[in-house]
């Protein structure tokens, strides 16, 4: 929606095939391959998920420790977001979101992220007031070249971060295939100043395939499966770490192609396992097990066409969920005692979206999209529900919620200037937690947490505009532009301290509710400038975030005042970046929800990249300055990496 990348993609008889259609889409960063948009990574495929995700225009990462970080879009966190992997629903198995859906993939099978900033929505997007991510899967496609094979290896020093990967993809006129395995593995890093971070470890291997059948010149058949297991994983901003956390995500899908239109459908199948474990802490009081587990089952049905000055896409998904987590505690001398957290929830949600870009003049467009939606839970964990049924005698073990959205963006532009102005409204159910999770610990306020599950739907009015004008300057193009958005939320989901109930968790300050505030505020703007060259490419940016509640006091994990600057040089086969980047001092924070005021701090990165024929060298150094810090959204202020030189090389036949 805002500073919207409009994208068009070309018709060819393969299986990338659809009519000619306009994609509104914020932002799109390539990770490998060919399509439209921007790489912005300077360690390539070596860079981990997270590091592309953060790229992004509008998303900040939430970091527990090294690995999983949690995207953050126009400050709301995954409850206010959607994310999708191939247009398909997944929902991570933990309590305390220590894996989200992003860490389920590697960067060797992902082809592109697309971003949609605020309420306009990927169509097959739910409850996505923030934002929407999808991410694309790599598919060689018909017709390519016959064969491609790709090998990388890096190392960083700073936690003996080791990477390794190959891939490689067969294409043909009638059939393609991409096969590819990846493996990570990091120590425990050293913050600024050369100390240690304990538990900031982990260890990871991906492994994908992808097959497609081309059954006639119009039908075609593709399927999909990703095994990812991450075990040994160190949490230092948390009381406990990862045994184990294990994705299998499985999808075949049929695309029927017709003269002026595509029609795709797809079924999938995810199985999220994700095992906590505190057993290598020292000191623990009492000791627990805490596994988590998610099924989803689903699918979609996007037809797209194009029809006199209209590109539009319809689109129908369905999925079932279950959540089921629960928690045994050993303390010594006693019986164990056990509760569920989650009481094995089930969520049929079902909806039609649909969306519609007009193209008015050459000059002027406009995007419309809306979805409406229904969603049944069912509690099927008798014990659970009973337990939740203390604290809300007269609650249901089934419950029923419609939501939906609609948005609308108006572009055009005059001269050498673009501009936006749009507008939406949407609506959200609670989550699982937010809804039936019970006696749930949350170490960034020292609180544990209960659901509610008598909690309204939560609603947002969103309005935005955006500004982009270039400027010829001798040899080189100028650019200025300013985007801002506004969030006006109505019954806001947050935890509320409850005086009457006792913490359970040792240490814990106390116990707090779920419940809707009558309104809330959030706000955003961020203002850019660039200068493009023959050889250089020269980018600044500063942007400003304030989010309030209904009694005007600030709300936990917004961004303070944040910049950088980004030059690149480039000329034959060599190319290099620096980069200046940081936070200015947290002025307004939290403090009502437990949170910590952030320091301002600044670091420079320096990269460069080489490349000659199949061979790509890169090198660079993070945080040159070694500079000790960390940023609003470093869990309990768990700081940074200190500086970090990394290498690494790509071969691609």
């Amino acid at each position: 929606m805002l500073g919207t990348l409009l994208i068009t993609s070309v018709i060819f008889t393969d299986a990338d095939s659809i009519p000619f259609r306009t994609q509104n889409l914020d932002e799109v960063e390539i990770v490998s391959g060919t399509t439209p948009g921007r790489n912005r990574s300077v360690k390539g495929q070596a860079a981990g998920i997270d590091e592309h995700i953060s790229v992004l225009r509008n998303v900040n990462m939430v970091r527990r420790g090294s690995y999983a970080w949690e995207p953050v879009v126009n400050n709301m966190q995954t409850e206010r977001l959607s994310t999708t992997i191939d247009g398909m629903k997944i929902f991570y198995a933990c309590t305390d979101k220590m894996d989200p859906v992003t860490s389920y993939v590697e960067s060797g099978n992902l082809q592109s992220i697309s971003l949609n900033s605020g309420l306009n929505g990927n169509p097959q997007a739910t409850g996505n007031i923030g934002g929407s991510l999808d991410l694309r899967l790599r598919k060689a496609g018909f017709d390519a070249a016959p064969f491609h094979l790709n090998v990388l290896g890096g190392h960083e020093w700073n936690g003996h971060l080791q990477v390794y990967g190959a891939d490689a993809a067969l294409s043909g006129s009638r059939a393609y295939a991409n096969l590819g395995a990846f493996r990570r593995d990091a120590g425990c890093y050293n913050t600024g100043g050369g100390s240690r971070l304990k538990f900031s470890q982990f260890h990871k291997i991906n492994l994908f395939g992808n097959l497609g059948l081309k059954l006639t010149d119009n039908d075609i058949l593709e399927g999909t499966v990703i095994f990812d297991r991450a075990t040994d994983i160190g949490y230092p901003a948390l009381n406990m770490d990862v045994a184990t956390a294990q994705g299998l995500i499985t999808s075949v899908s049929y695309r029927h192609l017709f003269k002026a239109a595509s029609w795709e459908t797809k079924a999938y199948y995810n199985h999220i396992i994700h095992i906590m474990d505190d057993t290598k802490r020292p000191d623990v009081a009492i000791h627990m097990d805490m596994p988590g587990d998610s099924r989803t089952t689903g699918l979609y049905s996007l037809l797209v066409t194009s029809v006199a000055a209209h590109d539009i896409a319809l689109n129908y998904d369905l999925y079932y969920n279950r959540l089921f987590a629960d928690m045994t505690m050993y303390p010594g001398g006693a019986a164990p005692m056990y509760m569920v957290t989650w009481p094995d929830v089930g969520t049929l949600n079902t909806g039609l979206a649909l969306t519609d870009d007009i193209c008015i003049t050459s000059r002027q467009n406009l995007h419309l999209s809306a979805k409406l939606a229904w969603q049944q839970q069912r509690l099927n964990n008798e014990e659970g529900y009973n337990a939740q049924k203390v604290f809300f005698p007269m609650m249901k073990d089934y419950y029923h919620q419609t939501t939906g959205r609609v948005a609308a963006v108006y572009q055009f532009s005059i001269l050498n200037s673009q501009f936006s102005i749009g507008s939406g409204w949407g609506s959200r159910a609670p989550t699982v937690t937010e809804a039936y999770g019970y006696y749930l610990n949350n170490t960034y306020d020292q609180y544990d947490y209960i659901g509610n599950p008598t909690l309204k739907n939560e609603s947002a009015i969103e309005l935005n505009a955006s500004a982009d004008s270039q400027f010829p300057i001798l040899n080189s193009q100028f650019s200025i532009g300013a985007d801002a958005n506004i969030f006006l939320f109505k019954n806001y989901i947050i935890g509320h301290f409850e005086q009457r109930l006792s913490a359970m968790t040792v240490g814990a300050e106390g116990v707090k509710v779920y419940g809707n505030l009558d309104h809330a505020t959030i706000a955003n703007l961020s203002l850019t400038a660039g200068l493009e060259g023959r050889f250089l490419q020269l980018d600044g940016k500063v942007s400003y975030s304030s989010g309030r509640d209904n009694q005007g006091d600030a709300l936990p994990l917004i961004a303070p005042i944040a910049w950088q600057t980004h030059l690149d040089l480039a000329k034959g086969s060599w190319s290099g970046q620096i980069e200046v980047k940081g936070n200015g001092r947290q002025r307004v924070w939290g403090i009502k929800y437990g949170e910590t005021a952030s320091a301002r701090w600044a670091i420079l990165n320096l990269s460069a990249q080489y490349r000659y024929r199949y061979l790509s060298v890169r090198a660079g150094v993070e945080n040159l300055l070694d500079k000790f810090y960390a940023t609003y959204a470093d869990w309990n202020d768990i700081p940074q990496k200190g500086r970090n030189v990394y290498v690494n090389l790509t071969i691609e036949i």
